[in-house]
């Protein structure tokens, strides 16, 4: 695997385990729908519910497929193998990225500010520096909005392990020289 999908799966673990206690569990799914849940007070409770219903999917995907002792939890070790599955999460990451987009654009307008996009991204829990490089790398109108198709594209991308030169490329750390 190249090293741009290596730091994207060491970077999306961490971000996933939204508790920081080293595992993956309910809990930090919980977590990180609250947080974006209260992130995105502009979008209707209904819009905000099936996020918090597709983190839960989420969750249960993972858990199926990777929690391969049962435990209720999923270390980096059960993650890593498999997380990059296309074939095996597409449907999940998907549903989240369709669910995720409308939060972006409270007003309906097909586009994503700049303040909304920061604001979910990092409730979500990725760093603020990149995920302005995120943004940036998807392209921004004059009036400094992204297409909501262009984010939904950008989170599916982020889980294909083949896509190399994205835009979620930037919420990973360079690779060590």
């Amino acid at each position: 695997m190249r090293d741009e999908v290596l730091n994207r799966v060491r970077v999306l673990f961490s971000v996933l385990d939204a508790d920081g206690n080293g595992v993956l569990e309910q809990a930090d799914f919980a977590l990180m729908g609250s947080r974006v849940d209260a992130a995105a007070w502009r979008s209707t409770p209904a819009e905000r519910e099936v996020v918090r219903v597709e983190f839960r999917n989420w969750w249960e995907a993972l858990a199926a497929a990777l929690d391969t002792d049962g435990d209720g939890r999923i270390d980096f070790d059960e993650y890593s193998g498999v997380v990059l599955s296309p074939e095996r999460f597409a449907d999940t990451v998907a549903a989240f990225a369709r669910a995720l987009a409308p939060l972006g654009d409270p007003e309906g307008r097909g586009t994503i500010a700049r303040d909304v996009f920061l604001a979910l991204m990092t409730a979500i829990g990725f760093a603020p520096d990149r995920v302005d490089a995120v943004f940036d790398a998807l392209g921004p109108s004059a009036d400094d909005r992204i297409e909501v198709t262009a984010w939904e594209g950008a989170v599916r991308d982020f889980f294909t392990p083949d896509k190399v030169g994205i835009a979620g490329d930037h919420l990973a750390d360079p690779p060590a020289a």
